[in-house]
């Protein structure tokens, strides 16, 4: 028996070589993969050797911006610990962003969105930033890492949808609003306009939230008609209900639960240090640009999705036998 990902049995019989060369051509196409994201923290310790003064040229001043700057400014680190700090959150968010990405067959929106967020985000990013007046210069790249992060909060719901048939990529609308309440509980000090966004998140999300719900009960009773149609002699409570999805059938598939577990403790935990609460005294994070760079990723990839009608944009073709 030859098993595919997450511990799913392929087929019974004797291996003809077929799946052994799949699993080189699988594995070759990762190596490579792994091998062009490390292009990114490649370049961002290329431009950290430069002259500190070439380095503060090419940063992002409010004062007099530029349209180069507007790009090169996410590439600069001034630090090492800024360096540092940024080059680890991009490895631990585009490797799980990956792997879920290959969890849902959607490796090609994975690298349509990491060029986006690499080559387009920046301009972005650096042009709403001027929505709020100061006299500093903006640099680093993580506005960038958080763009991955929104990645993995829409990825994540579908790929246990692909795997599962949970269907969770139904409630994104309502979860990006109780992400926004999640994120003001942990980067605002408490006060009446902290409890207050959270308060209006909530409320937003509530709807979208009985919305998907309704629909996930309209889903399950057609399948449940066509079942009984198919199948006329089975009755009610004759042991043919389809196994109920549950987190520890999820978290036992080896290698699909180890993968689940991660990203949801990044999502959870990953807000921490992106959204560091704000104080008067305390580092200047700016904290703005990291949610603009959350939220653009989480509306882009989802909206992506749902133009994709047909699932044949962004799901990945079949190998080729």
């Amino acid at each position: 028996m030859t098993v595919t990902d997450c511990g799913e049995p392929a087929h019974e019989g004797p291996d003809t070589g077929g799946s052994e060369s799949a699993t080189r051509a699988g594995t070759t196409r990762v190596v490579a993969d792994a091998a062009a994201l490390l292009v990114v923290p490649a370049v961002l310790l290329a431009v950290f050797t430069l002259p500190e003064s070439t380095k503060r040229a090419a940063a992002f001043s409010y004062t007099e911006p530029t349209l180069p700057t507007a790009f090169t400014a996410h590439y600069v680190h001034l630090t090492v610990p800024h360096l540092v700090g940024n080059v680890v959150g991009f490895a631990l968010l585009a490797s799980v962003a990956y792997g879920l990405s290959l969890l849902a067959g959607r490796r090609r929106l994975f690298f349509a969105a990491a060029a986006t967020f690499l080559l387009a985000f920046p301009f972005v990013l650096s042009g709403l930033n001027l929505a709020v007046p100061r006299n500093a210069i903006g640099y680093g790249f993580s506005g960038v890492n958080m763009a991955f992060f929104g990645y993995i909060a829409v990825v994540l719901p579908l790929a246990i949808d692909e795997r599962f048939g949970v269907g969770w990529r139904r409630y994104a609308p309502g979860q990006f609003f109780v992400s926004i309440a999640y994120i003001a509980l942990i980067a605002l000090p408490v006060s009446v306009v902290s409890a207050g966004v959270g308060v209006a998140s909530v409320a937003f999300a509530l709807p979208y939230g009985r919305e998907a719900v309704r629909d996930r009960a309209e889903t399950r009773g057609r399948a449940a008609a066509r079942d009984r149609d198919a199948s006329p002699k089975r009755g009610r409570g004759d042991g043919h209900e389809p196994p109920r999805v549950t987190l520890r059938r999820i978290l036992s598939r080896p290698g699909c639960g180890e993968l689940v577990a991660v990203a949801v403790v990044v999502l959870l935990a990953y807000p921490f240090i992106g959204f560091p609460t704000v104080s008067a005294t305390g580092p200047r994070v700016n904290v703005y640009v990291h949610f603009l760079g959350y939220a653009l990723a989480f509306i882009v990839v989802h909206v992506s999705l749902l133009a994709d009608r047909d699932e044949t944009t962004w799901r990945d073709l079949p190998a080729a036998p």
